[in-house]
């Protein structure tokens, strides 16, 4: 680079993030040497932006660092490698910013794009793209140290705030669990106001009665950033409540004919919440993988029923080595989603046996709730046939027996 305390920048893609990280450019006193878009008129009205260039490679030419403000991966792989790329203009030692939203797997081709011309990549993901144009971007950047400190100079000049989260992809996954975030709340929030309209409480009203309130929203991120952890009897009584809550809700729900998947998700799930328990990441090795997700969905060391002699059955290996890690741990269908599947498969069998591991799972991944399990039987008794239904039936019953008196057993074990 000519000058590493003041590289040269460059972007690429003049959209709302793009222009609007040109613009702040240019308002801290780092004005883009170069910019490209496909439309020959994207810098018109960009104060102190200069005319789009005649290509991506003329951008990087004249740059050091090129910020990449393009819609998807498939555009930033174009920019990257096209007739008159990035990467053949580029000098060695130079580094490409990725301000796209993309999945993990693209960053790490992207990367090894770059990293073949000697070039480094760093992810971006940024937030707040409606004030980017007023240096109002939060910037969550993955890569190196190295590539990071090159970069930095440029990425202060257009954000609020720079965050090194950590490697390559560490930026991108930081970016997607926030969006997770906000769509998250903005479903909930708007399940809320259904609800709440349904009941005669009119959206304003409901919304000042929350703007009043305390803002609970990041107390849960707060406690576990602190690595502060609840006592099993403050859990317990928290879940209480919660469940007592939650099952209001939904039986207002029911009788108001408003949906609230939400609400039946967080009420299987609440405890955990509670718990401060996260999920933690899966080996990559498919066998390590399956007994992983074997445990997850029957429940803490059922894997250990594939001992050495159970997996001399090819039936059992393949179970194990496919069907745990490549078809339960796929993606587009929750844990729970495949779970009511496979027990509505397996109800048309009429095997309480079988239904039994799958609801004890269920249980045991907070998955369902008593009341669901029971639900859950009320509707295969009119699709699955009486007989099956009552099978069902009889298994949730069982199985909720079981529950509740090994939960009397260890609270009286408590208080002795």
């Amino acid at each position: 680079m000519s000058n590493p305390t003041q590289p040269r920048a460059g972007v690429i893609g003049l959209g709302m993030i793009g222009g609007g990280v040109a613009v702040s450019l240019a308002r801290s006193g780092h004005p883009a040497t170069a910019v490209y878009d496909v439309r020959p008129e994207a810098a018109d009205g960009l104060d102190g932006v200069p005319p789009v260039a005649a290509s991506p490679a003329a951008v990087a030419s004249a740059s050091d660092v090129v910020l990449l403000a393009v819609v998807n991966a498939d555009q930033a792989r174009s920019v990257l490698t096209g007739d008159d790329g990035v990467l053949g203009a580029l000098t060695p030692g130079g580094v490409v910013v990725l301000l796209s939203t993309v999945a993990l797997s693209a960053v790490r081709d992207l990367a090894h794009l770059c990293a073949e011309a000697g070039v480094t990549l760093l992810d971006a993901g940024v937030t707040g793209g409606d004030k980017a144009a007023d240096n109002g971007l939060v910037t969550m950047v993955g890569g190196t140290d190295e590539g990071f400190e090159a970069a930095r100079p440029v990425l202060e000049a257009f954000s609020k705030s720079v965050v090194h989260c950590g490697p390559l992809g560490a930026g991108m996954v930081t970016k997607l669990a926030r969006n997770l975030t906000t769509y998250a709340i903005w479903s909930v929030v708007r399940e809320a106001a259904s609800l709440a309209a349904a009941g005669g409480v009119d959206p304003a009203t409901f919304n000042s009665v929350l703007a009043e309130a305390d803002d609970m929203t990041l107390l849960h991120l707060q406690l576990l950033a602190a690595d502060y952890h609840l006592g099993e009897d403050k859990v317990a009584w928290a879940d209480g409540l919660a469940q007592k809550d939650l099952a209001a809700a939904q039986e207002l729900a029911a009788e108001l004919g408003v949906e609230v998947g939400l609400a039946d998700l967080a009420r299987a799930r609440i405890r955990k919440v509670y718990a401060g328990d996260l999920d933690t990441p899966m080996p990559e090795d498919d066998r390590e993988r399956g007994r992983v997700m074997m445990d997850r969905v029957y429940g803490p060391g059922f894997n250990l029923f594939m001992t050495e002699e159970t997996l001399e059955s090819p039936s059992n290996q393949h179970t194990l080595d496919h069907l745990f890690p490549n078809v339960w741990a796929r993606p587009h269908l929750t844990l729970r989603d495949r779970r009511l599947l496979t027990v509505g498969a397996t109800a048309m069998l009429g095997r309480p046996d079988l239904l039994e591991v799958q609801l004890k799972g269920a249980l045991s991944a907070g998955e369902l709730t008593e009341d669901q399990l029971r639900e859950l039987a009320l509707q295969l008794h009119y699709y699955a046939g009486w007989g099956n239904g009552t099978h069902l039936m009889q298994t949730v019953e069982k199985i909720i027996g079981e529950r509740r008196r090994a939960e009397a057993r260890a609270a009286k074990q408590a208080s002795e």
